[in-house]
C-alpha cells in the first residue's frame, strides 16, 4: 500500500477511532444504575436511574413498605405507604396485601415499585414475595432503597406527623427555614435557622449556603445531621433541600406544607 493510501486510511481511521471512544464512554454504567442483584429473587430490582424515571413519569405506583411512622418521617417523594399486615410482629412486619389491593382498586397488573431500608432491609422483599403470591404480576423492588436514595443525592420529604415525632425526640435535628426575612422575623419553628430561598444559587459553595456553612447555620462536623426544610410552599423547600443535598448534606428531607401549617400542628 503506498504512502498516499496510508495517509488517507489515517485520516479515516482517526476520527472513527475517537467516536467509538466516545460512544463506549456514553454507554459505560455509572452508580446510578447498580442494583444489588442478589441470586435466586422472585421480583425484578430497578436502579436509582430507574426509579428517577418512574416517579418523573408516573408509569408505576412506588410504594414504601416501610412502617408508616418511618414513612411520615422520611420518604421518597412520590411515594406511597399503606398499613401493616395485622398481627405480625415488628421484626418480620410487611405491608398489608389487601391495603394494596385497595389502592389500585384490585388490579394485580398495575406496576408496583417497592423499596424500603436498603440492601439489608427485608421489608420490600417480603412485601414482593406476598403480592406475587396474591397474583401480582407487575411488582419490582428498588432494592437500594432509601439509604442509597441518599447517598445518591436524593432528597426525602418528611410529613407532619413525622415532624412532631422529630422535633420531639431527636434534638441534633436542624431546621431550615427558606422563607424572606420578614416572614421568618414574624414567626417559625422553634430554633429554625434562615436561609432564605432567595440567596441559594445554582451550583456548589457559592452564594448563601457557602456562608451558612460558615458561619454555624449549617452542621459541618457531622453531615449526615437531620436537616428539615420548610418555606412558603413545596418547590422553594425542595430545592432548597437538593442544594443541601448537593453540598453532601446526606438526610436531608422537605416539608410540602407551609412554615403556617407546620407551627400549628407542632405547638405543645
Amino acid at each position: 500500500m503506498n504512502r498516499r493510501w496510508t495517509n488517507v486510511l489515517s485520516l479515516v481511521a482517526a476520527p472513527a477511532l475517537v467516536l467509538l471512544v466516545a460512544a463506549a464512554r456514553m454507554q459505560a454504567p455509572s452508580v446510578f444504575d447498580a442494583v444489588l442483584a442478589e441470586a435466586e429473587q422472585r421480583t425484578p430490582e430497578v436502579s436509582t436511574a430507574e426509579i428517577r424515571r418512574i416517579l418523573a413519569a408516573t408509569s408505576a405506583i412506588v410504594l414504601d413498605a416501610r412502617p408508616h411512622l418511618e414513612f411520615a418521617v422520611s420518604h421518597i417523594p412520590g411515594a406511597l405507604n399503606v398499613a401493616a399486615k395485622p398481627g405480625v410482629a415488628p421484626s418480620m412486619y410487611v405491608s398489608d396485601v389487601a391495603e394494596v389491593g385497595r389502592l389500585v382498586n384490585g388490579n394485580t397488573a398495575a406496576a408496583l415499585v417497592l423499596y424500603c431500608n436498603g440492601p439489608h432491609c427485608g421489608k420490600s422483599k417480603r412485601l414482593a414475595d406476598e403480592l406475587t403470591a396474591a397474583g401480582y404480576s407487575n411488582v419490582r423492588r428498588y432494592q437500594l432503597g432509601i439509604p442509597v436514595w441518599r447517598a445518591l443525592g436524593g432528597v426525602t420529604e418528611i410529613e407532619l406527623e413525622g415532624m412532631r415525632y422529630v422535633l420531639a425526640n431527636d434534638r441534633t435535628a436542624v431546621v431550615i427555614d427558606v422563607r424572606d426575612t420578614t416572614a421568618y422575623r414574624a414567626g417559625t419553628l422553634l430554633n429554625a435557622r434562615h436561609l432564605p430561598r432567595s440567596g441559594v444559587l445554582e451550583g456548589k459553595d457559592v452564594g448563601e449556603v457557602r456562608r451558612a456553612k460558615d458561619d454555624g447555620r449549617l452542621p459541618m462536623n457531622d453531615h449526615n445531621t437531620r436537616i428539615i426544610v420548610v418555606g412558603s410552599n413545596a418547590a422553594d423547600a425542595r430545592f432548597v433541600a437538593e442544594a443541601l443535598a448537593r453540598e453532601a448534606f446526606d438526610n436531608v428531607a422537605f416539608y410540602r406544607g407551609t412554615v403556617t401549617e407546620a407551627l400549628a400542628a407542632t405547638r405543645p
